[in-house]
């Protein structure tokens, strides 16, 4: 491995002179200006356009009422300068939102920072799956969750791809080159701002490429048909020489109308073959435009670390550029004439235009057609990593954890949840691990047992995807992680919460002797307050017999709970590594108030506040029971 692989264990980066904060008010304010300026110029030059234009009828007009050649060409000089001007103020528009575009990227980003979830806006198509490992209980994605914080914006592909990062681990010699690309691409904002703002301004949702890619990966129709294509190629353009002949009297005989009819009988023939091929192709032309804008931002950007290095080659390997293809496909698509047009009829029989543009299309397929899934995963893989990078500039205090497969236990410096700002976080050293024992949480309600167990997932989730995470230090194993937190029945399928949960804690148990018995993968789950949906007898004993097979297969992991004596057990009296958090009462002229710090001490919980909370909301009836 090398030095570049290994991304530093403190992300304290040195190109921070100002806080992120700072950095995306400044860009936000030079955005907006910028937009407000272009903005006054579109306006100008939408009025002197409209005006060029009506000065340009007007002497057109004149010009045709006076016979007056000079009149004519200053009619014409001032057409063509509407035109230029319809040019130059379709690009003063173009600019004018790419400039609104970074101008709402870095006020995102803002909204990021400060955990403004409904401000920011939800653009996630994904949503939770019941069955998977951890999705639903850490908030992966929907509002408020870690996609919602990492949002790479841009092409579908990048979306797809981070989901896939944050729904598995993935290897430690992966992780590190993730790391090592995020760390790079962390202080390049400019990089990171184009290469979202591209996929923001392709028209239309992120559209899916499957289509496309059906078809760039297939085999070409017309080309394989050598006699078709040159008798195409040749019936044109016999036409058009025989018939320039004939009318300046070279020759006598109307020969082309012979070719005329061979252009009739091409042209109607292979109709029923190339117009569903072209149609297709056509209706592609936004996916086309929306990939060609990213591939746009990295053709020809430099990288250092071995990762992103590799993949900036590879778009643009063997002499072949992804973005230079990309465009080329766009604009040969662009030739395509509607079916429903006047001129393609026009064009078929003249010069069989469709034959053409197939060929050149099916010439795009042969020399790029079979690059282009890889390149889209490329694609994909850096949006992903800009994403990573987006939080590690944001938040450049967190560090990029340890990943080592030699590791025994989750052991964490200054844990805190990432979901959580940074005035409002609370920071806790934790060790989960290593097997053999498990990580017992006891405390009163919301003391923050739920919470440092989401945190432990959460960060979890962050190490094995390549980012980094919300702590001082932190180093772990690569795990399988299981968690059972927020349980639901179903009316719909008749399943009741004790059976719900029941059938999760099973799941649970079965992930983790899968685990174990895969080579450097150590099981992981987090169980929060399991078993409420029965007497507190049978909960303690079923919860019990659930840990104690869960630390014999080797598992490490970390259970909340409010039984108090859970751990009193022989079976797990010498395997509990307990923890606990508490709660502080005051008394005031308005009642009792309590108040949490969140800081979690050796030890089994020694205080308990339900009693406490019924009087705090007024639900005191201490005083029915003696009546």
């Amino acid at each position: 491995m090398t030095a570049t692989e290994q991304a530093p264990a403190t992300r304290t980066d040195a190109a921070h002179h100002e806080s992120p904060a700072t950095i995306y008010a400044t860009r936000q304010e030079r955005f907006t200006r910028e937009r407000d300026a272009l903005d006054k110029r579109w306006n100008r030059v939408a009025n002197l356009r409209l005006l060029a234009f009506l000065v340009a009828a007007a002497c057109g007009v004149w010009a045709v009422r006076a016979g007056s050649p000079p009149l004519t060409g200053l009619a014409l000089f001032l057409f063509i300068g509407y035109l230029v001007l319809v040019r130059h103020h379709a690009q003063l528009g173009a600019a004018r939102r790419r400039a609104e575009e970074r101008r709402a990227i870095n006020e995102e980003a803002t909204w990021r920072l400060e955990r403004a979830w409904s401000r920011l806006p939800l653009r996630s198509i994904f949503r939770v799956e019941p069955q998977h490992p951890y999705a639903g209980d850490l908030d992966i994605f929907g509002p408020a969750s870690l996609f919602h914080l990492l949002y790479p914006g841009g092409t579908i592909r990048g979306e797809t791809t981070l989901r896939d990062w944050l729904l598995g681990f993935a290897a430690p010699t992966v992780v590190r080159k993730r790391q090592a690309a995020v760390a790079e691409l962390a202080p390049r904002i400019e990089l990171r701002d184009d290469l979202q703002g591209a996929g923001r301004l392709a028209e239309g949702p992120s559209p899916n490429p499957e289509p496309f890619l059906r078809w760039a990966e297939g085999e070409p129709w017309l080309t394989q048909r050598p006699a078709i294509v040159w008798a195409a190629r040749l019936s044109p353009l016999l036409f058009w020489a025989t018939l320039i002949l004939w009318l300046t009297g070279v020759v006598t005989f109307p020969l082309w109308f012979c070719f005329f009819v061979g252009n009739l009988l091409l042209g109607f023939g292979l109709n029923g073959q190339l117009s569903p091929r072209l149609v297709r192709l056509m209706e592609q032309e936004g996916a086309f435009q929306h990939y060609a804008g990213s591939f746009a931002v990295l053709d020809g950007v430099a990288f250092a670390t071995p990762l992103l290095a590799r993949l900036g080659g590879e778009l643009g390997a063997k002499g072949v550029s992804a973005y230079g293809q990309m465009r080329r496909l766009e604009r040969l698509c662009r030739l395509i004439i509607p079916p429903s047009a006047l001129s393609n009829a026009i064009m078929q029989i003249f010069f069989l235009w469709n034959v053409h543009v197939l060929v050149a299309l099916e010439s795009w397929q042969r020399v790029a057609g079979r690059q282009a899934r890889r390149w889209l995963a490329i694609l994909g893989e850096i949006e992903a990593l800009a994403a990573l990078a987006g939080l590690a500039h944001a938040q450049p205090t967190w560090i990029f954890p340890e990943i080592d497969p030699a590791a025994r236990s989750f052991e964490a410096t200054a844990l805190g949840h990432p979901l959580l700002d940074d005035r409002g976080r609370v920071a806790n050293g934790v060790q989960v691990g290593p097997p053999g024992s498990f990580l017992l949480v006891t405390g009163s309600n919301m003391s923050g047992k739920s919470t440092l167990l989401r945190a432990i997932g959460a960060n979890g989730v962050l190490a094995g995807a390549g980012g980094p995470v919300c702590a001082d230090a932190l180093r772990l194993p690569p795990v399988a992680l299981w968690t059972s937190m927020r349980i639901q029945d179903s009316l719909a399928q008749g399943v009741s919460y004790y059976m719900a949960e029941l059938r999760r804690l099973k799941a649970v148990v079965d992930g983790a002797r899968a685990a174990g018995s895969a080579d450097g993968t150590l099981p992981l789950y987090l169980l929060d307050e399991i078993l409420q949906g029965t007497n507190t007898t049978e909960r303690q004993i079923a919860a019990r017999r659930i840990i104690a097979h869960l630390v014999r297969q080797g598992a490490i992991g970390a259970v909340s709970t409010h039984d108090l004596n859970l751990a009193d057990a022989a079976e797990l009296a010498t395997t509990a590594r307990p923890i606990h958090f508490t709660e502080q009462f005051t008394s005031g002229p308005e009642g009792p108030t309590m108040t949490f710090d969140y800081l979690a001490r050796p030890g089994i919980a020694t205080s308990t506040n339900a009693l406490r909370l019924m009087e705090i909301v007024g639900l005191d009836l201490a005083d029915d029971d003696e009546r």
